[in-house]
């Protein structure tokens, strides 16, 4: 029981630690949060996404969100366009400057991932990702436990 909490306890801790070091390193080099960059990186493989979209993607609420890309509009990193299916939603679309910045972001991006592995072995880091492969596939399951399965009208 004890090791059970001391792995949640420490990856709360270990994420916590972690983001709070980029976010403070990605500012110092290119003035974006680390949540900031997610957003131009996942524009720069899927441009003009709903906002809800990204929302998902990124596990952030939509309130949230749309604060960040206010800012990141006010830089001219991004931009808003209603859809031209449904003028209700609305799509983000990364811009120039938001292209340029993510060039140097992802090379951040590349010193973090290389400096978090530099300490192991590759075939520690074969486990390392499938642990955290693992986490992100199956987190509500591994909380919440397995979802019953839903009743069909042959179930009544």
């Amino acid at each position: 029981m004890a090791n059970t909490f001391k792995v949640f306890h420490k990856l709360q801790i270990a994420h916590s630690a972690l983001f709070r070091a980029a976010d403070r390193r990605t500012r110092n080099k290119i003035g974006l949060t680390t949540s900031q960059l997610a957003v131009l990186l996942i524009l720069s493989r899927k441009d003009g996404q709903p906002i809800s979209d990204l929302s998902s993607t990124l596990a952030m609420g939509k309130s949230s969100l749309t604060g960040l890309v206010d800012r990141m509009c006010a830089k001219g990193l991004v931009r808003r366009s209603p859809s031209p299916v449904d003028g209700r939603v609305i799509h983000i679309y990364l811009e120039q400057p938001g292209r340029a910045v993510l060039e140097q972001g992802a090379g951040e991006i590349s010193q973090f991932n290389a400096a978090l592995l530099a300490p192991f072995p590759a075939e520690e880091q074969v486990i390392i990702e499938r642990f955290l492969t693992h986490l992100a596939d199956n987190a509500d399951g591994i909380v919440n436990g397995p979802t019953p399965p839903k009743k069909g009208p042959a179930d009544d």
